[in-house]
């Protein structure tokens, strides 16, 4: 999630998105279109994690903007994806000085005017390795798109993923993004779901209220698996769903909490630690990979399939 003070692109040069791929060999390959979304295995989501610990640890002990942990965190998903059989793009700005990159990749086929978008930031803070802020996200979102490799799944909807560079100064390649879009491009953007921080220490389970029928996805979701949720307040407009947001996407996501402090109400229902922040590593060099609640980055990488698979149908 991003520090309060906005940052601002400049200099931006992007490399074209390719064009969405509407047939091929994989699509026509697939079996029928599965009823529901598969379990995501926590074991492969933590997989993604200890890699982007090792990346930040033999870059200087982050994955931030313009680092060199930054561009390895980048490639390592980019290499899966590719291997999975995603058409993938990388597009590239600059700001404060530095070049930055988003990642993007299409899931060949489904109807290319309602594409509906997972997305999450791939950089840290340059404090630390930024596990849960953003590992997490990112990780949860590598894995379902793996997981619809692996399922073939065929949606009657476009499937795209996203992982955006420069979160943390400002949301800055998501914004990037979405400007370089036409508006007829815009317009065929049926939903941008958004998983920042998904896996707090002392987690609570909130959820976007911007776009009714997204939030209600997910809210299902959550009750048919006796977990209660709260509407999502302290990182309203702080994260990558903003821009998708002002441009009239639908938008939605996830989020376990930052340095809010969990309440007693709350750790009533969740359990956890009343008076302790739902992440006390926000931003700071403690947030390796022991700064993970598994539970929550299990439901949560759940709920992300589960909403990915409805809302694609």
């Amino acid at each position: 999630m991003k520090l309060s003070v906005p940052g601002r692109a400049t200099g931006i040069a992007a490399i074209s998105i390719a064009a969405l791929l509407t047939t091929s060999a994989i699509a026509d390959a697939a079996p029928a279109r599965v009823a529901a979304a598969p379990d995501i295995p926590v074991a492969n989501v933590k997989a993604h994690l200890t890699q982007l610990q090792s990346i930040a640890t033999a870059n200087g002990g982050n994955r931030a903007h313009g680092r060199a942990g930054y561009k390895a965190s980048l490639d390592y998903v980019k290499a899966r994806l590719d291997a999975a059989g995603f058409t993938t793009a990388i597009q590239q700005f600059t700001s404060s000085g530095r070049v930055g990159y988003n990642l993007i990749a299409d899931w060949p086929g489904g109807d290319a005017n309602q594409v509906v978008m997972a997305g999450s930031h791939l950089d840290s803070v340059s404090s630390g390795a930024g596990i849960n802020d953003n590992g997490s996200g990112s990780a949860a979102v590598l894995e379902a798109a793996l997981t619809v490799s692996r399922t073939q799944y065929r949606p009657t909807k476009h499937l795209r993923f996203a992982w955006w560079g420069a979160e943390e100064l400002g949301m800055v390649g998501s914004r990037y993004y979405v400007n370089s879009l036409s508006t007829a491009n815009r317009a065929r953007i049926s939903g941008y779901l958004n998983f920042d921080m998904i896996g707090s220490p002392n987690p609570g389970y909130f959820v976007y209220d911007d776009n009714p029928a997204i939030e209600k996805t997910f809210k299902d979701y959550f009750t048919g698996i006796g977990v209660p949720t709260e509407i999502e307040t302290e990182g309203d407009g702080r994260s990558d769903h903003a821009p998708f947001k002002s441009a009239g996407v639908p938008v939605g996501g996830l989020f376990t909490g930052a340095s809010n402090s969990k309440t007693a109400a709350q750790a009533a229902k969740w359990g956890g630690t009343a008076g302790t922040a739902f992440d006390r590593c926000y931003h700071s060099s403690c947030d390796t990979t022991s700064n993970i609640n598994d539970t929550a980055l299990n439901r949560n990488s759940d709920a992300l399939a589960y909403a990915v698979w409805e809302l694609s149908k």
